[in-house]
């Protein structure tokens, strides 16, 4: 079967984990936990890793195995087919999760299913062999279908307890109603099966089905669960909702010994998505004796907008708030529910680094505010950045500022203030109109109201944290150095410097001065505690701190790199001290898959360069497929992978918070802290599925680095509109190759001298 060649391929270490990494299970003392039964809660794989595989497919039962604790419990959604077999799959109907309709086209039928007539594919018109022609593919469409084309088998439970060996094993019975009306006994099949597979869990949203079993397993047999559906949902045994169920736990008590439920009944929200105060339900179960299991877990779905985007803070609250622990979490990303349970709770915010690298913000915590805001600012500083950034724009009258974009209309709301009018044509800068810094004064840019940044807002429809979209004041680049200043946390700063070619050439604003008197004022220049770090994509600019200062120098490479020259890197090392470069300069991806590992990293290291990276962000969108939508997963494999000295990112909390985890205090590497295998992913991807294959990214070179002096600062002129074209040009990054457009610019400038004389 394809599905158990792939399942080889895993075992043999071609994937993206390090699948032989040693498990171990550091089980925390029963004391730290607030579950019924004082042990870890259980992490329980939905279908397997059915996050990244087909559902109930045999290599998403192995990669769950492979990357989980070593208790994980393997969840099946058990039906049957025309001839009574069981199998593992997640609907009582086919066609969203297997290719049963271009199998069978004619196979589709309508029965009622809770009183309600539903069309579909149903399992039960199939007899097990009849199956052997279907394949599982993936159910959710914001997944990657390019495992669809592996032929995944469907598995009975047998199979599936064969083949895996799991250490739990939970049967999840939805229908067991919907089989008696068809003649097909659950109960029945139960019964035979668990003569030769040990089933650990048997769950189901039906009372009856309980009464049905209830005494036919003996002591040792499994544990019974009931399922809740949604509040307002009815139980067909009891025709009442779940919500008054939920009311009397004496009474599941009297047929089960633990409940699952959804995130909200735990956890609720409001209408946008917010958390509300926790509900007293764990804590009520316990109290009855009932064990409480937690459904709904996937990292690839929208969550509260109170864990930004982050699925760890997620599985924290539920398990290590202080008040409570539910007992299992159900999830389709057991990696990230095991790290969670292990490596993460009970690990306290001043808790000792495990790993040395430097959390850098991008501008602030800006996934959680807007950028370059005080509050952006102060968030970062609190959640455990190391160095704050402040990109520097500058206002019409000299006035250096923080702002990510040099363009307003990306950062505040002036297109709809009074000063919307104010857009102009800036060539240089860019093909669109703009309302940019050095049109306004500083006090017209302080009436604007910051605006938040929402990178997949048009694509994804993902917002970052609305109820605070507008919230908090820019700030002055002195006003940032103080705010800096004064913690008592941060090791430096990192003042980021653009466009100082034009500004001194076409508005008479020299950023380079502005930044270094602004330091001075602060008082920078004579702190020892402080670093300060001044990073541009000019070599030109670095040159010019480099001459009048004493402040590391950062170069920061705006291409995607495949590798770079020793001698583009002896040049960086005449003006800087470290490099940023991009991720995919690290590893390379293709539609949404890792291809490989550079040795860019390795090289500038070797020569004494650190390298930072970026962009770290946490929504699952901003990252590949192999990192399991998981943000701690994609730092994990940067710092504990090729090695990076430092993260960039618009999340801190998340990079600083992975530096406390235990799991990196290890001895051996746990298989839920391994860093992924670049490319790896990929080997399990049928041929015929692969993404095209692209051009190489270019290398690095020396050429790209050198690049002329700043011009000097000329007297802005009074007439022309900002943006005008003229016979000038931009002094130019030589990483965009314009060093002819610098020469023309001189030759206009001496030309017109002449004419004057």
């Amino acid at each position: 079967m394809r599905g158990l060649r792939a399942s080889s391929l895993l075992l043999c270490g071609v994937v993206l984990i390090q699948l032989l990494a040693v498990q171990i299970d550091a089980q925390r003392p029963k004391t730290q936990w607030k579950t019924l039964s004082g042990f870890s809660p259980r992490v329980i794989a939905r279908g397997g890793f059915s996050g990244l595989f087909p559902d109930s497919s045999l290599d998403a039962y192995n990669f769950a195995m492979q990357t989980s604790v070593l208790d994980a419990v393997l969840w099946c959604d058990l039906q049957l087919t025309k001839d009574g077999a069981g199998i593992c799959f997640p609907d009582l109907t086919m066609s969203n999760a297997s290719n049963v309709e271009s199998v069978y086209p004619k196979g589709q039928s309508t029965y009622p299913v809770n009183g309600v007539p539903t069309p579909g594919w149903f399992t039960i018109d199939l007899s097990l062999r009849a199956l052997t022609n279907v394949s599982l593919i993936r159910g959710i469409l914001s997944r990657s279908d390019k495992f669809d084309g592996n032929a995944y088998t469907i598995s009975t439970v047998q199979t599936v307890n064969k083949e895996m060996k799991p250490q739990g094993f939970w049967l999840n019975v939805q229908h067991d109603a919907f089989y008696a009306q068809h003649n097909l006994s659950m109960s029945n099949f139960l019964i035979s099966v668990t003569k030769t597979v040990i089933v650990d869990f048997i769950s189901s949203p039906e009372v009856n089905f309980f009464r049905k079993i209830a005494g036919r397993f003996g002591r040792e047999g499994p544990s019974f669960v009931f399922r809740f559906l949604e509040k307002e949902q009815f139980e067909p045994t009891t025709n009442r909702t779940y919500g008054s169920i939920l009311g009397n736990l004496t009474f599941v008590k009297t047929f089960a010994s633990g409940i699952l439920v959804p995130k909200s009944y735990v956890l609720p929200l409001d209408d946008k998505q917010y958390l509300l105060p926790s509900t007293s339900l764990v804590q009520d179960a316990h109290k009855a004796g009932l064990e409480v299991f937690v459904s709904g877990f996937a990292n690839d779905v929208d969550i509260a907008h109170d864990y930004s985007f982050d699925p760890v803070s997620e599985y924290l609250s539920f398990m290590d708030n202080g008040n409570f622990s539910v007992d299992g979490v159900l999830s389709d990303f057991p990696i990230t529910a095991s790290a969670s349970v292990e490596c993460f709770s009970h690990v306290a915010r001043n808790a000792t680094k495990q790993v040395d690298f430097l959390v850098i913000s991008k501008n602030g915590a800006s996934g959680d505010y807007p950028g370059c805001t005080n509050l952006a600012y102060e968030k970062a500083i609190n959640d455990g950045a190391d160095v704050i950034d402040c990109s520097v724009q500058m206002s019409s009258d000299g006035k250096p500022f923080c702002s990510s974009s040099i363009d307003l209309g990306n950062t505040t709301m002036v297109a709809q203030s009074p000063l919307r009018n104010r857009s102009t044509s800036v060539p240089e800068i860019s093909s669109v109109n703009g309302i940019y810094t050095f049109t306004l004064t500083w006090p017209e840019i302080q009436t604007l109201t910051p605006a938040i940044s929402n990178p997949y807002s048009r694509r994804f429809n993902m917002f970052r944290n609305p109820n605070e979209r507008n919230s908090g004041k820019l700030l002055s680049l002195s006003e940032f150095l103080n705010l800096a200043k004064n913690s008592t946390t941060l090791s430096g700063v990192l003042i980021s410097v653009e466009n100082a070619a034009y500004l001194r050439e076409k508005q008479g604003l020299d950023v380079v001065k502005a930044v270094l008197d602004a330091l001075t004022e602060t008082g920078y220049s004579n702190r020892t505690t402080t670093k300060v770090m001044i990073q541009s994509t000019n070599s030109s600019v670095l040159v010019d701190f480099k001459k009048q200062s004493q402040y590391e120098t950062v170069y920061k490479v705006e291409e995607t790199i495949r590798d770079i020259l020793d001698s583009a890197i002896e040049d960086i090392k005449k003006f800087a001290s470290a490099v940023v470069i991009g991720k995919s300069s690290v590893f390379p991806v293709v539609d949404g898959f890792v291809t490989g590992q550079t040795n860019v990293v390795e090289r500038l290291q070797k020569s004494q360069l650190p390298v930072y990276v970026e962009l770290f962000q946490n929504e699952f969108v901003s990252q590949p497929f192999d990192f399991f939508s998981d943000a701690t997963v994609e730092i994990n494999s940067y710092v504990t992978g090729p090695g990076i000295n430092g993260t960039i990112t618009e999340f801190p909390f998340t990079a600083a918070r992975y530096r406390r985890n235990r799991c990196l205090a290890s001895k051996e590497t746990l298989s839920y802290m391994a860093p992924v295998q670049p490319g790896g992913l990929l080997e399990v991807v049928s041929p015929g599925s692969l993404p095209p294959a692209e051009a190489p990214n270019p290398v690095f070179t020396d050429a790209d680095v050198t690049e002329p002096p700043l011009p000097p600062v000329t007297a802005k002129a009074p007439t022309p509109t900002p943006g005008t074209p003229s016979t000038t040009a931009p002094a130019p990054s030589g990483q965009t190759q314009l060093t002819l457009s610098l020469l023309l610019s001189v030759f206009a400038m001496v030309l017109a001298s002449l004419l004057l004389m």
